[in-house]
């Protein structure tokens, strides 16, 4: 009989798991009563046992390494913690949420032991056993994973499954001593942004996607930049939206053309950048493939300004095609968020 392992992790308020984590959950309970499989569910955090309150209702054993050397991410320390937890576990099948703690040490626990990993699953299921599912060539093409090798690892992206919500009282948590190596790394802090200063936001319920027609020049034959600027940050802040960006926009600061300052390669989605998963997403002055095909395959709704009607993509991609100016639309909505 398999066994299931689902990794999580404490965010950090350092008081609960982070919503990746209790996703990862979610599609551990799922599947281990699918495949008639155990499950346990590993908690890593300074207070992983205060964090695990949040499982509660979940028919599982419940494993934690606590303690401050596992407060912040750092790879000496996670991946002792997570091969602790898997061999206490002595678990076949581990699930895990794909963020950058986890998939930066999740390949070594799988080589320590023994295993095999897969990274970016979109989906699993049973079939004949567990059939994991990712896309390849740059989101382009699906495929269904199966393997022998145990233990398997899967790192589930996030977006993909309902995070989990308490519904009962909360487990009883075995906490497991983690004998460290000599760390090289200290965490001495924290440097970020303000919240009001993030652009990049995972967990936000709109993406707002900017394309170069925003630094092109307009019908005054003139460019405007600065006011571009205050329009997408004002949608962004209002709605705390997330923002996101075509190729040829965020390419432009080596062409030596009109930028957007707060604009970088990580706001960058469709072929080469990144596929995000909001419930609404609005495409603004966008042209081409890769917002409205690559990029947007997984939002649920989505939306699009453009001054050409006929503009395929936007028409055969999008649920709702706006024909108008981008910049009057969205100083518009602006207003209308203003007065809420």
């Amino acid at each position: 009989m398999e066994k299931l392992l689902v990794l999580t992790y404490v965010d950090e308020s350092g008081a609960a798991l982070t919503r990746a984590s209790l996703e990862s959950v979610a599609a551990g309970v799922e599947m281990a009563r699918a495949l008639g499989a155990s499950l346990a569910i590993g908690v890593v955090g300074a207070q992983g046992a205060a964090a695990a309150q949040q499982l509660g209702g979940v028919n599982a054993r419940v494993l934690a390494v606590a303690g401050e050397d596992f407060a912040q991410a750092r790879y000496a320390s996670d991946a002792a913690a997570c091969e602790a937890l898997v061999r206490a576990a002595e678990a076949t099948l581990v699930f895990a949420p794909a963020s950058s703690r986890f998939a930066r040490v999740m390949p070594g626990v799988a080589y320590r032991l023994g295993g095999f990993v897969d990274t970016h699953i979109t989906s699993v299921a049973k079939g004949e056993g567990l059939e994991a599912s990712r896309w390849f060539y740059r989101q382009r093409v699906e495929a269904v994973v199966r393997r022998e090798t145990r233990p398997w690892f899967l790192l589930l992206e996030a977006g993909t499954h309902e995070a989990w919500a308490a519904s009962g009282s909360a487990p009883e948590v075995e906490t497991i001593a983690v004998s460290l190596p000599a760390l090289r790394t200290n965490v001495s802090g924290i440097r970020a942004p303000k919240q009001d200063e993030q652009t990049i936001r995972p967990d936000a319920k709109i993406l707002l996607v900017a394309g170069a027609g925003w630094t092109k020049k307009q019908a005054d034959g003139q460019v405007h930049a600065a006011e571009a600027e205050t329009l997408i940050l004002g949608f962004l802040k209002a709605a705390d939206a997330s923002l996101g960006s075509s190729k040829s926009l965020v390419d432009q600061s080596g062409e030596n053309q009109a930028v957007l300052k707060f604009m970088t390669h990580m706001n960058q989605i469709g072929q080469t950048g990144a596929t995000p998963r909001h419930p609404k997403g609005l495409s603004t002055c966008c042209h081409g493939e890769e917002p409205h095909v690559v990029g947007w395959r997984f939002i649920n709704e989505r939306r699009a300004i453009s001054l050409d009607p006929n503009c395929g993509w936007a028409r055969g991609k999008a649920d709702v095609l706006y024909v108008a100016d981008a910049f009057k639309v969205m100083a518009k909505v602006n207003a209308l968020l203003a007065e809420k």
